[in-house]
C-alpha cells in the first residue's frame, strides 16, 4: 500500500466500514471489499452454465442453484456482504522428476478454509463488539454463495477469461471468504473494467481444452475437477491427461500476465510443506494407509482423501510408463480400496509390465466390478503386446 492509499484509508477509518476494513487487514487479509446483498450479477450466466452440463458430476451445484441467486437464503435479512481475500501465491518449485507430481499452490500448506474461518469469525466478533445488535454469518465454501461475483461487486477485481478473480496488483492466486451481515455498510464501487484484453494465454495453455470459450469452463474437461471433485474411477480420456497434476491444476493462472509481478503470499500457514513440494508418487503408493491419512490432516488435500490421491498417482505413473513404479503398483492391486486397486491395474496395463500378468489375473474375480474390468483391460493390453 502506497502513502496516498494509507492516507485515504486513515481518513475512512472514522466510519464503521473503514474501521472494519482496517481490522480485516490487521487480521492478515490482503483484500477486503463490501458489496450489497443483492442477486449476483452473474447468476443468469451461472444457471446457463449448469444447464449446459458444465458442472460435470458436482450434483450439489444444481441442488444449491436457487440459494446461490439469493443471499437471503444464506442469511435471512442480509444487507451487506464483506468479501476478503488472502494471497497464497509462492514461487514454483523445480519441475517434478520422473516419479514426482505437482500439487496446486493453494493446497501445499495448511487448509486455507480453516485459516479463513478463524479470521472471519474474529472479524465478525469485532463487528459485534462495535455493533452488538448485528447478526452475521461467516462463510468460506460452506454456503451457496457466488463469492467471485460479490468480490467483483465489492471492487476486488474482475473475473478473467479463466474464470478466476483477478486483481491488478494481487493477481489471481488468492482465496476468498465472506461475512454476510444484516446491516448496511458503505459499499465499494464494483470493478466494472476488464483487463484481460485480447490475451488468450489461459485458454490456449489448458492441456485438456477445458475452456469452451472465454469466461466459460467445462468441468468435464478440467484436471482440477477430475483430481479433486470426482469420486471413483476416472475414465480413460481424462485419466490420460492429468499431466503432472496429482491434486488440482494451476496452469491457467501460471500463464496469466497479471501474476508475473503479483506479490508472494505472506501467510506462514500457507507456506508449502516439504512433503507437498513435488511429492514422490511411488513413496505415496508405498506409505502405510494410517500414516498417509495422518499426513493429510489439516490440509486441503484431505478432500480427495487417500483414495483419490493414490488413484491420481497411479494414473500419472501409468501414463508416463514409469517402469520403476511397477513393484509399488503390483502391491496396490491388493489394496483395501477398490478405487486404488483399479487405478493400479490401469497403470500396469499402460506401462506394459509383463510381471504383473499373474497378479492381474488374480484380480479378474475381484468383488468390485470396476477392478475386475480394469484388470481385464490391462491384461488385454499386456497379452496383446
Amino acid at each position: 500500500m502506497n502513502e496516498r492509499e494509507v492516507r485515504a484509508e486513515n481518513r475512512n477509518c472514522d466510519s464503521l466500514t473503514g474501521r472494519l476494513k482496517a481490522e480485516a487487514r490487521r487480521l492478515g487479509f490482503d483484500l477486503v471489499g463490501v458489496a450489497p446483498a443483492v442477486v449476483p450479477p452473474g447468476y443468469g450466466r451461472y444457471l446457463a452454465w449448469l444447464e449446459a452440463g458444465h458442472d460435470a458430476g458436482m450434483a450439489y451445484l444444481k441442488r444449491q442453484s436457487e440459494p446461490r441467486g439469493n443471499p437471503q437464503r444464506v442469511l435471512e435479512g442480509a444487507r451487506s456482504v464483506v468479501v476478503v481475500g488472502l494471497i497464497y501465491g509462492r514461487p514454483e518449485p523445480v519441475e517434478p522428476g520422473p516419479t514426482q507430481a505437482k500439487v496446486a499452490r493453494y493446497a501445499r500448506g495448511s487448509d486455507y478454509h480453516e485459516i479463513l474461518w478463524r479470521r472471519l469469525e474474529s472479524l465478525l466478533d469485532w463487528l459485534k463488539i462495535e455493533q452488538p445488535e448485528v447478526i452475521g454469518r461467516a462463510v468460506c465454501d460452506t454456503a451457496p454463495l457466488l463469492e467471485r461475483d460479490f468480490a467483483r461487486l465489492g471492487g476486488l477485481g474482475w473475473i478473467g477469461k479463466n474464470t478466476c478473480l483477478i486483481d491488478r496488483k494481487a493477481g489471481s492466486f488468492t482465496v476468498l471468504g465472506s461475512i454476510l451481515v444484516d446491516i448496511e455498510l458503505e459499499f465499494d464501487q464494483p470493478h466494472e473494467s476488464n483487463h484481460c484484453g485480447t490475451c488468450t494465454r489461459c485458454l490456449t495453455a489448458c492441456p485438456t481444452g477445458a475452456f469452451v470459450g472465454p469466461y466459460e469452463l467445462d468441468a468435464r474437461r478440467c484436471i482440477s475437477y477430475w483430481t479433486i471433485e470426482h469420486k471413483g474411477p476416472i475414465p480413460d480420456g481424462p485419466a490420460e491427461k492429468l499431466a503432472d497434476w496429482v491434486f488440482g491444476c494451476d496452469i491457467c493462472q501460471e500463464v496469466c500476465p497479471w501474476n508475473r509481478k503479483a506479490p508472494w503470499g505472506r501467510e506462514p500457514e500457507l507456506e508449502p510443506r516439504q512433503e507437498f513440494r513435488n511429492p514422490d508418487l511411488i513413496e505415496w503408493l508405498n506409505r502405510a494407509p494410517i500414516e498417509f491419512r495422518r499426513g493429510l490432516k489439516g490440509t486441503a488435500l484431505a478432500r480427495s482423501k487417500r483414495s483419490g490421491l493414490l488413484r491420481n498417482a497411479a494414473l500419472i505413473l501409468g501414463t508416463r510408463q514409469s517402469v520403476e513404479a511397477v513393484p509399488a503398483l503390483i502391491d496396490r492391486l491388493s489394496d483395501d480400496d477398490p478405487i486404488v486397486r483399479g487405478a493400479a491395474a490401469w497403470a500396469l496395463g499402460r506401462i506394459g509390465a509383463t510381471e504383473a500378468i499373474g497378479p492381474l489375473r488374480d484380480r479378474l474375480t475381484d468383488p468390485d466390478p470396476s477392478v475386475s474390468l480394469a484388470s481385464h483391460r490391462a491384461l488385454e493390453r499386456l497379452e496383446g503386446n
